[in-house]
């Protein structure tokens, strides 16, 4: 055994030991934070065990004075513990493994992990229990230094009694590539022991005859302890001479005693919390990673060709991001629903398109719409449908032959996204990737200052879903983007018979944005939109139509019956706001008076000991933009706030004459 590092962690918070248990879950859970070469990690199961103190040797602090979080889980609570060749009841399993991932998380703090992947593995669980029925047996029987190693530190304290662990099994993905092509997911153990301050990571390899069991040669142990009220973190490698490291999965030593250490120790004592999901918790990271790989190669030439101003890099990989995770939940949903037919969509406000083509090109029928043309739609070709036009919410801006409606960075409509798919059909389900903050009619008001801005808003949009009936489920991407957490509507909270009062609710929600009466007179008497009365699961072959000028019932609309009065679509010809289009004796004004500001400011300062060279050169003062802005007047701030930047950007326009300095 050897100590590759250890690290006093200064806890000025008083938030250890739980912040020592919120970095293991971050690592646990997320170890691509940390390692750049992995992709993510998939956990499959969670179980409570019991280890004999007996055997493992005694404990340094009795359960009153652990290292844990809290009081552990134990049997009155109604966790089963494990002894060797003791099985667990299967009814159980999902209490069991809430429970016990109690034990070393905090209340309130990461949230539950192993959901993702459900599915890839038949039965997760009884691999669980095989595998560590078979290394306790293995312990018990001729591997005492291994389990002395797995019961951290001895001191002694309660040597009758069991000490209970939390057991997790989990696939490490690494990212594949041209440099990467031939690296494939490894599995480990990996157990938690809250009183003892410790948490081993055991790799599991697979022999020739398919046996799986614990690779000693890369076991490692990450421990917290106390020293006269100075905590220490440390990682501890099992068998150092014999420790392989392949550059990906398993690092070098030096690496985990330096880079993951530190970062263990920094995220201990950080008392912000996560407000989001783990990155890509409702699809398969495997199949995510291949497809993104894949799609990555196929469609890198996009960006030596981007006739777009903006930069080609981030929009080209950030929508391959985005279409591989879309196919990926759409190959889940098939697969699910027992359908063959690829899902149809519409993407609204597609901007550039790419999102539309690649979807396309892998075989997914649809078109995107999209109030202003881009340079970039005329190298698509033909079999990328892109139209050019303003969605106004409204009875025609229904699409009831479509499987999925996508708003990516949809700005105005994004709101109306959930609701554009609940009255279209009652089969239509949504993606939006929200972005910029709007409401049904102008720019979202914040509300609650608790949260931030970003959560405020997509707690909205999680509730225009629940209104409008759809189950909403939230994920993080994993894009090159601050903004990246997706709302996915695929399921519906009410049966298709409900449909009419449901749409009641709808409007009634609508119209409670704007303060508006439940039932505007002008309103009382119109009838609610059309409906396609079934989705795609209605078509026995899951063909689907996608020309909405030819759907059943359109016929029956006598009027264009907007949703809600005050909507205003996105301008088409996009309007520069970098104060470069503001009239040019406005410009010369604003510099003028500021100028003036600064000139007279300086000759102030130096008083009349410059009044004796009256040709002495006067370089300015400097003052602060909220300086400035008090001196101007109330119109000429207004019509600044209105561009992008307001004082400061045309004073930094006007870089000859100012310099403008970050505070």
């Amino acid at each position: 055994m050897a100590e590759v590092g250890r690290a006093a962690v200064r806890d000025p918070g008083a938030l250890l030991p739980g912040g020592f248990w919120a970095a293991v879950a971050v690592w646990l859970e997320r170890p691509q934070v940390a390692n750049k070469r992995l992709c993510g990690v998939r956990l499959e199961a969670r179980r409570s065990v019991a280890l004999p103190r007996a055997a493992a040797g005694p404990r340094p602090r009795s359960p009153g004075e652990g290292l844990g979080p809290g009081q552990t889980t134990g049997p009155a609570r109604g966790t089963a513990i494990r002894g060797p060749g003791e099985s667990q009841p299967r009814h159980g399993q999902r209490e069991n493994r809430k429970e016990a991932a109690a034990v070393a998380r905090l209340a309130g703090g990461f949230g539950p992990a192993g959901e993702a992947g459900v599915g890839e593995s038949d039965s997760p669980a009884s691999d669980l229990d095989s595998l560590w029925d078979a290394f306790f047996q293995s312990l018990d029987g001729g591997h005492p230094e291994l389990l002395a190693f797995l019961s951290g530190p001895a001191a002694g304290s309660q040597p009758e009694a069991p000490s209970e662990l939390s057991v997790v099994l989990r696939t490490l993905i690494p990212k594949t590539g041209p440099r990467c092509p031939l690296a494939v997911p490894r599995r480990e153990l990996v157990v938690q022991d809250v009183l003892s301050g410790t948490v081993t990571f055991l790799p599991l390899e697979e022999d020739d005859g398919g046996n799986v069991k614990v690779e000693t040669s890369n076991v490692y142990q990450i421990r917290l302890s106390q020293s006269q009220e100075e905590w220490f973190i440390s990682i501890l490698i099992f068998c150092p001479e014999r420790w392989h490291s392949d550059g990906i999965v398993y690092p070098q030593p030096a690496w985990l005693g330096e880079e993951l250490l530190a970062r263990l120790a920094r995220w201990s004592v950080e008392s912000k919390k996560s407000g989001f999901k783990s990155t890509l918790s409702l699809i398969s990271i495997i199949k995510y990673s291949k497809t993104y790989q894949m799609l990555k190669e196929k469609y890198k030439d996009m960006v030596k060709v981007w006739p777009e101003v903006t930069d080609p890099e981030k929009f080209v990989y950030e929508d391959v991001a985005i279409a591989a995770y879309l196919l990926i939940l759409w190959e889940e949903e098939r697969a699910e629903l027992h359908l063959t037919a690829k899902q149809s969509f519409i993407d609204l406000g597609c901007g550039n398109g790419l999102l539309v083509h690649i979807l396309s090109t892998e075989g997914h029928p649809g078109r995107g719409i999209d109030v202003r043309r881009r340079k970039i739609w005329d190298m698509y070709g033909p079999q990328t449908c892109l139209e050019e036009g303003a969605i106004t919410p409204s009875d025609k801006t229904l699409f009831p032959d479509v499987d999925w409606l996508i708003g990516n960075h949809s700005d105005e409509l994004t709101p109306w996204v959930p609701v554009i798919a609940a009255r279209s059909s009652y089969g239509c389900r949504f993606f939006v990737l929200p972005c910029c903050f709007f409401d049904f009619t102008g720019k979202y008001s914040r509300r609650q200052s608790r949260k931030t801005q970003y959560r405020e808003y997509l707690d909205f949009i999680t509730e225009v879903g629940l209104a409008c009936g759809f189950h909403v489920e939230e994920d993080c991407l994993r894009i090159p983007s601050t903004k990246r957490v997706c709302l996915i509507g695929k399921s519906r909270t009410y049966p298709p018979a409900g449909e009419v009062s449901m749409d009641e609710q709808r409007t009634q929600y609508i119209n409670s944005r704007r303060g508006h009466p439940v039932s505007p007179p002008s309103e009382v008497s119109l009838p609610p939109p059309p409906r396609a009365t079934v989705g795609h699961a209605g078509h026995p072959d899951g063909q689907q139509a996608l020309d909405t000028g030819a759907a059943t019932g359109r016929a029956e609309i006598q009027n264009d019956q907007l949703w809600l009065s005050g909507f205003q679509p996105r301008e088409k010809a996009e309007r520069v706001r970098n104060c470069a289009t503001l009239p040019r004796d406005f410009i010369d004004q604003v510099v003028l008076q500021v100028a003036h500001l600064l000139l007279e400011g300086e000759q102030l300062n130096t008083g009349s000991a410059s009044s004796s060279s009256s040709k002495a050169w006067n370089r300015g003062g400097s003052l602060s933009l909220a300086e400035v802005a008090r001196e101007l007047a109330g119109e000429t701030l207004q019509r600044l706030k209105r561009e992008c930047g307001g004082l400061q950007t045309l004073l930094r326009n006007n870089h000859q004459v100012f310099e403008v300095q970050p505070p």
